[in-house]
């Protein structure tokens, strides 16, 4: 039986790659608005962030993100607060 290739994507927080199954996509749109995307199927330009809550942390402090996206911390506030909701989210057993 053929293996199935794992989509690898690289981490904008910590230049790893890691499978795309365990990442998070922030996205951009045409509007200029940044927001999580669960799905990882909204439209838009994204980048890729690991589900580790101590790297999500650290680039909140030194404004990862907003160097990644040019925006200011005021408008990625709440695009942190969403990642780590969502990595908090997948942790929780059933």
């Amino acid at each position: 039986m053929k293996k199935k290739k794992i989509p690898m994507r690289k981490c904008i927080l910590s230049n790893e790659m890691y499978p795309k199954n365990d990442m998070i996509r922030v996205v951009i749109n045409k509007d200029g608005q940044i927001f999580a995307d669960a799905s990882g199927k909204q439209q838009g330009r994204g980048a890729y962030v690991s589900k580790n809550v101590k790297l999500v942390e650290e680039a909140q402090q030194n404004e990862t993100l907003e160097r990644y996206f040019k925006s200011n911390a005021e408008t990625l506030e709440p695009v942190y607060k969403e990642i780590i909701r969502l990595i908090y989210r997948e942790e929780i057993p059933k």
